[in-house]
């Protein structure tokens, strides 16, 4: 039994058609052959789009010269009513000052400080789940979308999931997802930016509320960082770093556009790592066995951050999810000079999607690309797939600044829930993924629950 993976488009397809079925899902809009090819180009009337495995390429684009590939604008058209002027859509000088800001609110050290607000993320979690361990069919995604959303909350802001304001924000996100078409019109046709881009009302509406929400959380905690009451937290390191270059700190509204991306990518990408993990131990049970025998052998009763060095297969399995599931299944940059891949012309303004989703499957790459096998990467095979054919966070100066945060919230929510529970799979309801902003469960992922 293979991990489930989405149908391929079957031959040529006009443009409307490919833009039905990519607004439906991006990963079976693709044909079949991206799994093998090192590049792959497409062209519209409005723009050349090049598709890179060759690893060769990956690394000219992020490492070599990341600066003449900047990240693609047409990313940010169905996003920026929600993320505005974040660090997740800018470029050049605006960019790199965002990053001076918020980097060392991530620095190694920061996550032991971190660590403690997330192990009570984890306990909450297995609390939340004792009332559903009855055996009966739960959908995991959404109570791993609830514990990836206290995660953040309490990381960022030291507050729980259940403090009122906090629950408004994920209940207005929530809603915000439902109504966030994966493309917007500006995506696949150039329009200025004064062109409105014809947002859905509710999107709009979302958008607004959760902005207005951030503002108010963000405004309290200047107040008590000027008061001298902030707690020592991601919040308040973020806004209390100056940029070692001009000294300026973020503003209320930059802030804002932070908070939001933070929530966005820590949860929503968070929620669907952890969401499939679970799947992927439930559909192999001797891999749970095998996570639940070393969880029992480590003490998860006290937040103690050296832990994380002994969850060592905890950690294989959550890295083997990334690579069948990464979050984030493309990627798009935009070639700002004329270039020329593997002996073909890129125009300048092609749009240079890098694709995890492929490049963890690729055919020429990976020994058994669609098996779980968190062994792999201890095998020589899968050593050199990690160097050059694995990017759940991007790589380079755009590696996303919680790569580090996210390999340990992972592999420790998954063991903190394993310790307590068995997952088993719903024989009717598989799992079959979809890629919408990040790779989900088509009809959810449902999971029975029981008390180990």
């Amino acid at each position: 039994m293979k991990p489930p993976k989405p149908p391929v488009r079957q031959g040529k397809t006009s443009l409307w058609s490919y833009l039905r079925l990519f607004r439906q899902d991006i990963l079976s809009a693709q044909p079949a052959r991206l799994y093998r090819a090192w590049m792959a180009e497409f062209r519209t009337p409005f723009f050349r789009s090049f598709l890179c495995n060759d690893p060769a390429l990956v690394e000219l684009v992020l490492k070599g010269r990341p600066d003449d590939f900047p990240k693609s604008n047409r990313v940010s058209e169905g996003l920026r009513v929600l993320l505005g002027n974040s660090v997740f859509v800018t470029n050049s000088a605006v960019w790199k000052r965002q990053r001076r800001i918020i980097d060392p609110a991530f620095e190694g050290g920061r996550l032991r400080d971190t660590f403690p607000a997330m192990w009570q993320a984890g306990q909450a979690a297995v609390a939340r789940l004792a009332r559903l361990a009855n055996g009966e069919p739960v959908e995991i995604e959404v109570e791993a979308s609830h514990a990836a959303a206290d995660v953040i909350f309490r990381t960022l802001f030291s507050i729980p999931i259940e403090n009122q304001l906090a629950g408004q924000v994920f209940g207005a996100f929530r809603e915000h997802q439902r109504t966030q078409p994966v493309l917007n019109l500006g995506a696949f046709v150039p329009l200025p930016r004064w062109v409105p881009r014809f947002h859905k009302r509710k999107t709009r509406q979302t958008a607004r509320e959760i902005r207005g929400l951030i503002t108010q959380l963000t405004a309290e905690r200047m107040e008590a960082i000027q008061s001298g009451t902030a707690p020592d937290d991601l919040a308040t390191k973020i806004m209390t770093t100056a940029d070692p270059e001009t000294g300026d700190v973020f503003d209320t509204e930059e802030m804002v556009d932070q908070v939001a991306i933070f929530f966005l990518a820590g949860h929503e990408t968070s929620a669907s790592a952890l969401a499939w993990a679970l799947y992927m131990l439930a559909m192999y049970p001797d891999w749970q066995a095998q996570v639940s025998d070393e969880v029992a052998a480590v003490d998860l009763d006290t937040p103690d951050f050296s832990v994380m060095s002994k969850l060592r297969l905890t950690r294989d399995v959550f890295r083997e999810t990334l690579r069948l599931y990464p979050p984030v299944p493309m990627m798009v940059r935009e070639a700002a000079c004329p270039e020329q891949f593997r002996a073909r012309a890129v125009p300048r303004g092609s749009q240079i999607v890098l694709s995890p989703w492929h490049l963890h499957r690729h055919e020429r790459m990976w020994e058994r690309p669609d098996d779980f096998d968190p062994a792999r990467f201890t095998t020589p095979n899968g050593k050199e797939c990690l160097r050059n054919a694995f990017l759940p966070f991007s790589a380079g100066q755009r590696v996303c600044p919680g790569a580090g945060f996210a390999m340990v919230e992972g592999p420790l929510l998954l063991a903190m829930l394993v310790q307590a529970y068995r997952f088993d799979l719903v024989a009717d309801r598989p799992a079959m993924p979809v890629a919408h902003l990040t790779v989900r469960g088509k009809d959810g992922i449902w999971l029975r629950i029981s008390p180990r």
